[in-house]
């Protein structure tokens, strides 16, 4: 009689645990894939949801050394003036935007391009305490283990950048400009990374005043900042 009244209590013990052990893998899995991500050209989370689902997905691969360098210097100023000098979180950025914001969803402007890598790759876009909690600590893990160059290359290449299915610079020059992103002009550039964070509803390719403004005011900071790239796009 009491051997049939544990079995079922050994049954759950035995069933949390391995959840718990799934669990563990799952949070993982990341930590381990992320050093790979040196010589592997990766995919989103996004890009896989929607291929998933069966809508379009439109991406060319575009080594940084292709890419005009006006593009990565436009994306730091707009998403990440200190990305050459912090660990992948800039602790400043973050607290300034936690402590000005009134909620989660507008605390974006403390995302650094590292922790935006990791959310694009590992985890999912939705505004979440949860979801930041695993980020964090992810895009310290790959600023260790991958360099700013290849930080920069990846997040250029995987970023949702068009408001149907084009991800990375170069599906996103040649919807906008007609023309590679290898050839992107200053103001180009500026313009592209004034749609960030929500190119669905920014258009480069048809630009409004209010977002001309915001690439007008990149294109002063790019001059002021020209090395600002500089730990990213030299050899």
């Amino acid at each position: 009689m009491l051997a049939w009244l544990k079995r079922p209590r050994g049954r759950a013990s035995r069933l949390a645990r391995n959840a718990v052990l799934v669990l563990v893998a799952v949070l993982a899995l990341p930590y381990v894939i992320a050093p790979f991500y040196r010589f592997i050209d990766p995919v989103s989370t996004l890009m896989l949801w929607r291929h998933a689902t069966g809508k379009r997905v439109e991406r060319a691969w575009m080594p940084l050394a292709r890419i005009a360098p006006t593009l990565p210097l436009a994306v730091i100023v707009a998403e990440d003036g200190r990305f050459c000098s912090h660990h992948g979180i800039d602790v400043r950025e973050t607290w300034k935007a936690f402590s000005e914001a009134d909620d989660l969803a507008e605390a974006r402007g403390g995302s650094t391009i590292t922790q935006q890598v990791a959310k694009n790759l590992f985890l999912w876009p939705s505004h979440s305490y949860v979801r930041k909690a695993l980020e964090l600590p992810l895009a310290l893990w790959i600023d260790l283990v991958l360099p700013k160059r290849r930080i920069l290359e990846i997040y250029l290449n995987i970023v949702e950048w068009g408001p149907d299915g084009e991800f990375g610079a170069e599906a996103a020059a040649r919807r906008a400009f007609g023309h590679s992103a290898a050839a992107m002009r200053p103001p180009e550039a500026a313009l592209m990374a004034a749609t960030l964070p929500n190119p669905r509803t920014r258009d480069a390719r048809r630009p409004g005043p209010g977002l001309r403004r915001i690439a007008g005011i990149h294109l002063r900071r790019m001059r002021l900042m020209a090395h600002g790239a500089d730990c990213a796009l030299r050899r």
